[in-house]
Parts: C-alpha cells; structure tokens; sequence
C-alpha cells in the first residue's frame, strides 16, 4: 500500500457477508475501497467528509460502527483475529492462543490482554473460549463431526476437555447439546 491509502476501521465485522454488506455500504456513500477484510477497509485516499457521513450512517443502520480510537481499533483487531482462528482456521495447525496474538500483533500478549480487558470487561482467555464454544455448537448442529474430530479441530487437547469446558459454558454436555431442539447460538459479533 502507499502512503496515500487510508484504512478505515470497522466494528462488529466477523463473516464473509459482513464483508460484502461492508463492500455495498461504501459503494452507497460513492468509495471504491482497494480491499476491504475482516475490520478493515482500505481506501485509495482519505475520504470526503460528507462521503465519510454517509458511510457512517449506512454503518451503523446495518449495526456496524466506525473506529476513531485506536485504542478501539487494536480490540477489534483482536476480536477479528481470535474469529481468523477460531472460525476459519479449520485445517491450520493451531498455535497458541497467546503466541499466535503477540506475533501477529508484534506486541507483548501482557499488554494485549491488559487493553483487551480494559476495554471489554473480559479477557482474551475467555473471549476465544466463547468462540471455540459456539464454534463447537456450530459444528454439532450439522452432525457432520464427532466430539473426537471437533475437539481436534478447535485444538482442544481432548475430547473430555471440551466436553467440560461446553459443559461450564451452556450447562449442556455436546451430546445433550446435539439432541436438543432449540439450538441456542449466539451470533458471533454479540460475545
């Protein structure tokens, strides 16, 4: 990117159609962005002010929101980059939680999880916990794994430990989970 790009920071982006719900937001307030990513949009050139207005009203109408702080930005990074993994890192080996944080970051996991919590009122820990929980959900809703290949998948050490921490988290074991009717997930921007 050149020095000229402006790369604008977005709350509450955490699939593929976030992206694209992004992409016709900024077409609607007349910007052609050079790439838009999970939080982010980069822009060819700072945009007008009324442009930027419009963009921020269709934002926050689709319940997204732009980042003035960088305080912000750097949690929403985090945020994005604990879903990269939870979410959509199936084949990847796992690293981490810690270790894949601080070097993509090139910061200190200390000082991330101290402004995490800070700005959050949870920490790192619990916040990926969450994901992997409702990642697992996600996964034994279509039935397609065993609690064996799913806890492998999410880098749990076994099948007992997921099974747990599920357990801690929805007061349902996996199996109950899978056998009930009503599928209680959350949508992935409200944990």
């Amino acid at each position: 990117m050149t020095e000229q790009t402006t790369t604008l920071h977005i709350k509450n982006m955490v699939c593929p159609r976030c992206i694209m719900a992004v992409r016709q937001c900024l077409a609607d307030a007349g910007l052609q962005p050079l790439s838009v990513g999970l939080g982010t949009a980069v822009l060819a050139q700072s945009p007008a002010p009324d442009a930027l207005e419009r963009l921020r009203t269709g934002l926050e109408a689709l319940g997204f929101e732009l980042l003035d702080d960088p305080r912000l930005q750097l949690v929403e990074q985090l945020k994005n980059a604990v879903i990269e993994q939870v979410h959509y890192a199936d084949r990847e080996p796992r690293e981490n939680l810690s270790d894949y944080l601080s070097r993509r970051f090139h910061r200190e996991y200390s000082a991330l999880s101290k402004l995490f919590s800070e700005q959050t009122g949870t920490t790192l820990e619990r916040y990926a916990i969450a994901q992997k929980i409702e990642r697992a959900k996600e996964l034994l809703a279509y039935g397609e794994l065993n609690l064996n290949e799913i806890a492998d998948r999410l880098g749990y050490s076994s099948a007992a430990y997921l099974s747990t921490q599920f357990k801690a988290v929805t007061g349902l074991t996996p199996t109950a989970y899978r056998q009930a009717r009503d599928k209680d997930r959350k949508a992935l921007d409200a944990l």
